[in-house]
Order: C-alpha cells, then structure tokens, then sequence
C-alpha cells in the first residue's frame, strides 16, 4: 500500500452527501459496509481511517437498527468473508463443519452463519483454551483447544472445513471423501482440495443478512480491550498483529 494511502476497509457512518446517479440512499441514512468491493485485487488509496470517506451505492446497506456504529463498523468484511466463503464450499442443513481460528474476526461470523443461516448439522471450532466458551456461545457444538488436540486426529472428519488461519495441509486429513476445504489465507501453494477466493464486497448481501443481525441470531464480536481512539490507531494495529485478537477491533471516534 502507497505512503500517501489510507487505510481502512469497514466503515458504519451517516450519509452527509449523495451523487446525482444514487437512487437507495439519501443524506441522513445511517450506512455500513466494506468500500473495497475486490480488497485485495485493489484496495482503494482513500480507506475508512478518516473523518469522511467515499463508497459507491453499492456497497453500502442500511445498519442495523439494533446494532450502534460501533458494533456495525466491525461487521462488514468479517461477514462478507464468512458468507461468501460458506456460499462457495455449498454448505447444507444436514452437514458439518470446522471452523480453523474460530474465535477470530472471520472465524466468530463463521461459526454463527454456518449454525444460523446455513442450517449445519455439526459446528466445530479450533480456539486457545481461554476462549472455547466463546466458541460455544456462538453456537459451536464442539470447541477444540489446539493447544491441547490436533484436529486433524480426531475420529471424526467434516463435510466443510473454513480455514482461517492458514492450515490447509492439516484441513484436508479432516474432511469428509468429497468434503470441501476453503481458505482465506492469501499466499502460498494449497493442498487439494482446498481452494481459496477474493471476498468481492456488496451492499445487497448485507441487506440479506441483516434480519439476522437485527433479530439477534447473528452478533458482532469486538475483542475485550473495546475500542482505539483515533491517536492509538498504531496500537490498534500492533495488537492486531500479535494474533491475539478476539473478533475485531474498532478504531472510534474518528475525529
């Protein structure tokens, strides 16, 4: 990313001016989303981490009328990641899944879509000892201390393993035959048949997860230390990169 970049994909905010091509919203609305439809193909040089930022219509949908903006700022890309990645392994009532580094951002939106909206049978999850509650709290029937067991020894294999730490060649001895492995790790060759995606960002999928949201089955998860001010936005990411997050972190109130 560029010196002179922003950076910042989510953002939960108020509309304060629209295009003349916008039909959906008006100034007033109270919005959220990831302004990065393809993040990670191009990222834009203006992020979220200001005052004011620029989305196309879009991308953005109406916040949640239960969930304050700090609460919808952590949501977007999460549930984005989580959704589409679920949508593309074709997760079905009636099947299992693992979730690898569920108490991560990703990970705490996978285990609640998979139990919630995708109808799985079986929930499992991989977390530190100090965070398997959380886990079952989300809806995880099985919570695994990768501290203490490997996975990929259990007896039982899984239709559908999310990998979101970077653990396909563990991922793949876990399936079922003709299981799905899908991952978000960026780089590096996979082991089939784990497959990886480009989260391509969109408005109208969080309208469609919205009822979840707003009727409480589906919640975000902000890690315990809450909120950075702006001033501690390098501590902000400092602590990200220890791996030690809980769900996300949110930088508030962006003066």
């Amino acid at each position: 990313m560029p010196i002179s970049s922003v950076p910042g994909y989510d953002v939960a905010g108020v509309v304060l001016k629209v295009g003349s091509q916008v039909r959906t919203l008006k100034e007033g609305d109270e919005v959220y989303g990831n302004i990065n439809e393809k993040g990670l193909d191009r990222p834009k040089r203006s992020g979220t981490l200001a005052e004011y930022t620029v989305a196309e219509e879009n991308l953005l949908a109406l916040k949640p009328k239960n969930l304050g903006f700090i609460e919808a700022a952590a949501i977007p890309l999460a549930i984005g990641t989580a959704y589409e990645g679920l949508q593309k392994t074709a997760l079905s009532p009636g099947k299992s899944i693992l979730v690898l580094r569920g108490a991560g951002g990703v990970g705490t939106m996978v285990i609640q879509l998979a139990k919630h909206v995708f109808g799985a049978s079986k929930v499992a999850a991989t977390s530190s000892s100090a965070k398997l509650e959380l886990l079952k709290s989300l809806g995880a029937d099985l919570a695994i201390d990768y501290t203490k067991d490997n996975f990929e020894d259990l007896p039982e294999k899984f239709d559908v393993i999310y990998d979101a730490i970077g653990q396909s060649e563990r991922a793949v001895k876990a399936i079922k035959e003709g299981g799905k492995v899908v991952t978000i790790e960026p780089v590096g060759e996979l082991a089939e048949p784990a497959f990886r995606f480009i989260l391509t960002s969109s408005g109208a999928m969080l309208e469609t997860l919205n009822a979840f949201l707003e009727n409480g089955k589906v919640k975000p998860v902000i890690d315990p230390r809450g909120t950075f001010a702006f001033s501690q936005t390098p501590q902000a990411f400092s602590y990200l990169e220890t791996g030690r997050v809980t769900g996300k972190l949110v930088i508030h109130p962006i003066p």
